[in-house]
């Protein structure tokens, strides 16, 4: 290498600094050259906003007369139109285009970005009409002094970076007609003071930091074009949606939920375009779409719809951009739609369609672009595999049994409870316990075979002892109260009333398997069936005479114990009439009516120019 090329590479490197120096302030003084505000600054310029606010967010009535000036003005409204100018040059942060260094002097019309024009209400009076700062890349805020604007039709400040919040002042702006703030650093919920702007027909606040939900009164307003994409908005699209006279809606890019309100069906006068893309809307797509007949531009792209295009869409005469892709629709791309007459591009690429017609095929027509790649269409190509298709494929959306879309949505059945009607006795028939039902009727079996018992000391178990049956009678109760049954019929004692005696230690052996046989005379203090007749009881055989011991009074067993062996005797002599004794107290069991039965419970692509 030569000493002169190195000299001239020490050369260039020094001026390597300057000419950095230079291209960057060369892009500043650029109007496509922008200066990201850092959120520390963005903090800043929105407590100054909130720290200069008067109470209420609205200026006194006579604020502008405690200003004092020293220039004179034509007449009072550029009076104020002064005070509000100023104060907004105040609220600047940065201004590296220079725009607001000429609103100097009385002269405000001569102000960059600021328009005069005769008043609507005085043709002799000269009065500020316009603000248009459009791209001159501000840093600030909106002063509550702009409310003394009163004359104000047009209000522009896209592409700048004003921050805080839309002051309340604003409302007294009362013939602004044209109101955009789009692509700020604006913050908060939706600002509800451009509803009360009477004479508002374009709003356009895409591109800011709004939140919250959209209020109902928004779409009732008699707007013309209206954009809300690219903010924070969280809630569902209100009913009232179909009542907006807006020929564009742009929602673009937010985080929309819930459906498509059927009431989309009224805009089919007014409505031109409407994108609704990439937000988090469900449901079926509403029959009401295919009303909207002057419809131009739908996208209702990247959401999650689901279920068919229906045959209603073949009412978009007027189409010609339609975007359905990147949701979780099926069905048929029918002919009807891919030949609308009007139609330039059909995308319905990203779904789940496992058809389409002949004309719908992107090779097809020459004056139209179709899109049908990851779908479920057999012998087409850069479409989904089965393993991805077969999920949803097989589980079809009834639509016309949706909460929204698709049809008219039927309400679904409740389980409806039989009613409980109070039981009450009948005579002639033997009505089931509830706790026992569907038992067989007593099995006659033989006597067993009785041993002599052996003497036992303690008794351990309170079993019955299949020799000693007969107890002796309770001494002296008095005969007790029999009452009629009730719904919940209480539990009674068996006409043959038997005691206990202590367990022998060889019970006889026992039957296998044998069929359920009527309740032992241990259990029963059961809840037998109102009114049953009376036993017919068969002579015992001869009892075996001995010593009956002491009787024990021990608790009668529990009400759901198990039955006993069937092997248990008959008593051993025929009782000449029902011995009735009356029960131990003990609490009631109350079982509900209804025991026994069980009822079933119930990114993609930017649409050119949004």
């Amino acid at each position: 290498m030569s000493m002169k090329t190195i000299a001239f590479l020490q050369d260039a490197s020094s001026c390597f600094p300057v000419l950095l120096l230079i291209s960057s302030l060369t892009l500043a003084s650029s109007p496509y050259f922008s200066l990201a505000l850092s959120d520390s600054e963005t903090a800043f310029i929105a407590r100054r906003q909130l720290l200069s606010l008067p109470e209420g967010g609205k200026l006194p009535d006579d604020y502008e007369s405690h200003v004092k000036l020293k220039f004179t003005f034509e007449n009072p409204r550029l009076r104020r139109a002064y005070i509000a100018l100023q104060a907004w040059k105040s609220a600047v942060h940065s201004d590296p285009l220079k725009t607001t260094h000429s609103w100097e002097g009385p002269n405000v019309c001569d102000y960059k970005g600021v328009f005069c024009a005769h008043a609507l209400d005085d043709r002799k009076l000269i009065v500020v009409a316009g603000i248009d700062i459009n791209h001159a890349d501000i840093a600030g805020y909106l002063p509550v002094e702009l409310g003394l604007l009163t004359d104000l039709a047009l209000f522009h400040i896209n592409t700048n970076r004003f921050c805080g919040i839309i002051p309340k002042s604003f409302s007294e702006l009362t013939i602004l007609h044209e109101l955009d703030v789009s692509n700020n650093r604006f913050v908060g919920p939706f600002p509800e003071v451009v509803i009360s702007l009477p004479a508002l027909k374009f709003l356009d606040l895409r591109y800011n930091n709004f939140e919250g939900e959209l209020p109902s009164a928004l779409f009732e307003k008699d707007l013309d074009a209206l954009f809300l994409n690219n903010n924070r908005f969280v809630s569902i699209i209100p009913e009232t949606f179909g009542s907006s006279p807006a020929s564009v809606i742009v929602v673009a890019n937010n985080k929309l939920s819930g459906c498509i309100p059927k009431s989309i069906g009224k805009m089919f006068n007014t409505l031109n375009e409407i994108v609704l893309q990439n937000n988090n809307l469900t449901g079926c797509l509403p029959v009401e779409m295919g009303m909207l007949g002057n419809v131009t531009v739908l996208d209702i792209s990247s959401n999650s719809f689901s279920g068919v295009l229906g045959k209603t869409f073949k009412g978009l005469g007027k189409v010609e951009e339609l975007n359905v892709a990147n949701n979780m629709l099926t069905g048929f791309a029918s002919d009807d739609i891919c030949r609308l007459p009007s139609l330039k591009n059909f995308t319905f690429s990203s779904n789940y369609f496992n058809g389409e017609a002949e004309s719908c095929q992107p090779s097809k027509r020459r004056d139209c672009v179709f899109d049908d790649v990851s779908n479920c269409i057999p012998d087409r190509p850069k479409q989904k595999s089965a393993k991805e298709c077969h999920p949803v494929l097989s589980r079809p959306v009834e639509c016309s049994q949706s909460m929204c879309g698709g049809g008219s949505p039927q309400p679904r059945p409740k389980p409806q409870l039989p009613k409980q009607k109070p039981l009450k006795p009948k005579p002639p028939k033997e009505e089931e316990s509830p706790v026992t039902r569907e038992r067989p009727p007593p099995l006659k079996l033989p006597p067993p075979v009785v041993k002599p018992p052996k003497p036992v000391s303690k008794p351990s178990k309170q079993e019955e002892s299949p020799e000693t049956r007969e107890r002796s009678p309770p001494p002296k109760l008095p005969p007790p109260v029999i009452k009629p049954p009730t719904p919940v019929p209480k539990q009674e004692e068996s006409p043959i009333t038997r005691e206990r005696s202590p367990p022998v230690i060889k019970p006889p052996p026992p039957v296998e398997k044998p069929p359920k046989q009527e309740e032992s005379p241990v259990t029963r203090e059961r809840s037998p069936p109102p009114k049953l007749p009376p036993p017919v009881v068969k002579p015992p055989t001869p009892p075996v005479h001995s010593p009956p011991p002491p009787p024990v009074h021990s608790p009668p067993p529990p009400v759901h114990s198990p039955p006993p062996p069937v092997h248990s005797p008959p008593p051993l002599s025929p009782p000449s009439a029902p011995i009735v004794s009356k029960p131990p107290p003990k609490k009631e069991v109350i079982l509900p009516p209804t025991i026994g039965f069980q009822y079933s419970s119930p990114p993609p692509p930017k649409f050119p120019g949004y």
